[in-house]
């Protein structure tokens, strides 16, 4: 059976931990999107893992780690997250592939990054400043690129990096007034990069297709989520990439018919980082007590989370472009301990009420939410097993978010480790 996971919300959704489980079941894990912008946080036992390139997938010691061609690679993150899995006994020497056409995130791409978004104070879209936009940019240009495959050659990448240092230094010039980068220096990163991952560098699209031919269990693994879409978020506050389910087939080049089951996954309540609109965003007491019991800080930047309500029109719209078959509501347990709480089943946008969530940020900015209340629970669920040991009142909630979102859900998750997890 072939998987997909996906986040319904604005990330951070608890995607990591949902793969890890999902994993055990499967002989190869995908990851189809994005770069080391992604946070995904698995806990085993007393181990920690921040996975940002690697699959989720990858503390599971018999899963084959893909990373396909729609991810952007940052070898010198890649290379850590190698280096502190081995820290840890977990080898992924025989069982990692990374597509030849993946693009590579270069240190011209960070500085870009960083100076293009001091260079909007105010108006910064709130990038992690990973060089992931530049480097997507950098791709649908085609003109100055790298991919993971040209470190087979470094005498042709040596002649690509001159056109492409000379060119990026034009722009930093004339647009920052920054110093310039030196080819040379980034030449020999690369020949480091070579040495790494040579034997790990493959036509992942040619292996996906031929292990399906073999009947095998593959779960692809989305990152951020489908409300980042580049396409399908709100613009221009979104990632660089098509992070819901739309971006799976393109991303690595396994059509969706394929995919058996599309799993969504959200918390249950919402969070957003960086700039944006956010309609049912609680910047008060409710809001800092949700982060705090939540640990809402980000795995990859460490910047507070903006915290919020469930929102239920904006994880609709989730379900419904990505096709998702069923739910994962990830968090339960940080809502233990209010006495109401609240979804947003609409919004008031001049004047008239809307179910359909409105992706052009200007429209949203002027969404009010629309709530219900509905009555909380003091009780801690962090040991409960069982969907029906839950408190009445959080059994309430889920079911009454399963109503307004119109799909089940199959999971619930009432703690980080694999053990916080109630299946239904």
């Amino acid at each position: 059976m072939n998987l997909c996971v996906v986040g319904l919300q604005w990330g951070d959704e608890g995607k990591g931990k949902i793969v890890d489980i999902l994993a055990e079941q499967s002989d190869i894990v995908v990851r189809y999107s994005g770069g080391a912008n992604a946070g995904h946080t698995v806990i085993v036992g007393d181990d920690r893992f921040a996975l940002h390139l690697l699959p989720s997938g990858s503390i599971r010691p018999n899963v084959i780690c893909v990373i396909a061609n729609g991810v952007v690679v940052d070898p010198d993150v890649l290379t850590e997250g190698i280096e502190k899995l081995a820290q840890k006994n977990i080898s992924l020497n025989d069982r990692l592939l990374i597509s030849e056409n993946a693009h590579v995130v270069l240190d011209y791409h960070k500085k870009e990054d960083q100076l293009r978004e001091e260079s909007l104070g105010k108006n910064k879209l709130g990038t992690t400043v990973r060089g992931i936009g530049p480097c997507y940019a950098d791709k649908v240009g085609r003109s100055y690129t790298v991919r993971m495959g040209d470190l087979r050659d470094l005498k042709k990448l040596k002649a690509k990096l001159q056109t492409i240092v000379e060119y990026k230094n034009k722009i930093f010039a004339a647009l920052y007034d920054a110093e310039p980068i030196r080819a040379d220096k980034i030449l020999k990163k690369c020949k480091s990069y070579a040495d790494k991952f040579l034997p790990f560098i493959t036509d992942t699209t040619e292996f996906l297709h031929k292990s399906i031919a073999e009947g095998k269990s593959i779960l692809f693994e989305g990152a951020q989520g489908s409300l980042l879409d580049l396409d399908h978020g709100t613009f221009p506050f979104v990632t660089s990439s098509n992070s819901s389910s739309l971006g799976m087939p393109a991303g690595c080049g396994v059509p969706a018919k394929l995919v058996d089951k599309l799993i969504g996954v959200a918390k249950a309540y919402t969070t957003r980082v960086g700039a944006g609109p956010f309609p049912t965003e609680q910047d008060n007491e409710t809001g800092q007590y949700i982060r705090d019991k939540g640990n809402e800080y980000g795995t990859t930047t460490g910047r507070p989370r903006r915290c919020g309500w469930f929102d239920a029109v904006a994880v609709s719209y989730a379900v419904t472009i990505g096709a998702v078959d069923s739910a994962a509501l990830m968090h339960l347990d940080t809502l233990s301990g209010l006495k109401e709480i609240k979804i947003c089943r609409a919004y008031k946008i001049n004047g008239e009420e809307k179910t359909f969530f409105p992706a052009n940020t200007d429209r949203l900015s002027q969404a009010s939410p629309i709530y219900e209340t509905v009555p909380g629970w003091d009780e801690e669920i962090t040991e409960v097993n069982d969907f029906h040991d839950l408190p009445v009142n959080a059994q309430n909630y889920i079911c009454r978010i399963e109503e307004t979102v119109k799909k089940p859900i199959t999971i619930i998750g009432v703690g980080p480790k694999r053990s916080q997890t109630i299946f239904r």
